[in-house]
């Protein structure tokens, strides 16, 4: 749902929108275009320099999961399956696209922002989850609260969170889990294979060198980007970080014009926050950080709050063995 902050803030998305560089969508494509380029050139530079080309690649890796994350929302074309077989390659190994690109339209539902049973990108458990953890589990979970710690552990939590979610979806017959886990292991399969027969970079350099990395510092941009309030506004972030992770992260770290403007492309949100930067602010409730730097400073070791959402409620008879939702399902 698109939230406007008044009909002077509509006029001014409109008339962004209908400017060259929005109806052309060339900050996308060039993008698309260094992305798709830098991967295999980096690759086949592994004989010549080695492991000087792991760096880049973790972030050429990162910058296609953020570009990912642009073509849900319908960017660069009008056309969902052209722009999903521009999002397809597997490049991070870990995620299909059509699981990522299904759960986070779902988290896009404003009224079930970090509900850990219908946000499916929500880091908090419940009151019986937790106490069903126990003394390591929560242990964990706490340890995922620290900015060093969602980097740490925060790729194996959501890996063995999504992991057990999907088989709890093919366990209950959904259509078309085996499907995609079917094309997306051969991809992947494939993507490996060619890496070590065209370059001899060995499976493991890229499996635990770029994927693993990638993974992590993707975490980085979800660490507390949410938090439970009463008002959906109030639980997206303002991060307003003016280095090179904002954009590594396409301007997504100005969360909440993005929760209320999903259509909007990245390269037009830090303009459309900086004209109503004061309105934003207080829509927040004030959840604004100035960037990064602040957060590893604050919250490196220190936790950010409670892995336990405040609002639910501990109901034992509603969730049987293996029917119960997974959390740390999803980690973008």
């Amino acid at each position: 749902m698109t939230v406007y902050l008044d009909a002077r803030h509509r006029r001014l998305v409109k008339l962004l929108s209908q400017t060259f560089m929005a109806r052309s969508e060339w900050p996308t494509w060039a993008l698309l275009f260094g992305v798709y380029g830098s991967w295999p050139a980096l690759i086949a530079a592994w004989p010549l320099v080695g492991y000087w080309v792991v760096p880049p690649l973790v972030l050429v890796v990162v910058l296609q999961q953020s570009l990912q994350h642009e073509l849900i929302h319908g960017h660069p074309t009008p056309w969902p399956r052209v722009n999903a077989a521009l999002a397809y390659p597997p490049l991070g190994l870990w995620f299909p696209y059509p699981l990522y690109r299904d759960s986070h339209l779902a988290h896009h539902r404003r009224e079930h922002l970090t509900d850990p049973a219908l946000d499916p990108e929500s880091r908090y458990v419940d009151g019986e989850l937790w106490e069903r953890r126990g003394a390591t589990g929560r242990g964990l979970l706490w340890l995922d609260k620290t900015l060093a710690g969602r980097m740490l552990i925060g790729p194996l939590l959501s890996l063995q969170g999504m992991l057990g979610q999907e088989v709890r979806r093919w366990r209950l017959g959904e259509q078309g889990v085996l499907r995609v886990w079917l094309v997306h292991l051969g991809l992947v399969a494939g993507l490996l294979t060619a890496i070590q027969q065209l370059s001899g970079m060995p499976m493991l350099v890229y499996v635990l060198g770029v994927a693993w990395p990638a993974l992590a510092l993707a975490l980085v941009r979800s660490f507390y980007e949410h938090r439970p309030a009463q008002d959906p506004a109030q639980r997206c972030v303002l991060n307003e970080s003016a280095g090179p992770l904002r954009l590594l992260f396409l301007n997504n770290t100005l969360h909440l014009v993005h929760h209320d403007l999903p259509g909007l492309p990245w390269y037009l949100i830090p303009r459309v926050y900086r004209v109503r930067r004061a309105a934003y602010r207080v829509r927040s409730g004030n959840f604004v950080f100035s960037g990064f730097r602040e957060l590893g400073r604050r919250f490196a070791w220190q936790v950010v709050d409670t892995p336990v959402h405040p609002n639910t409620l501990v109901l034992r008879c509603e969730w049987v063995g293996d029917e119960r939702p997974c959390v740390h399902c999803l980690p973008w």
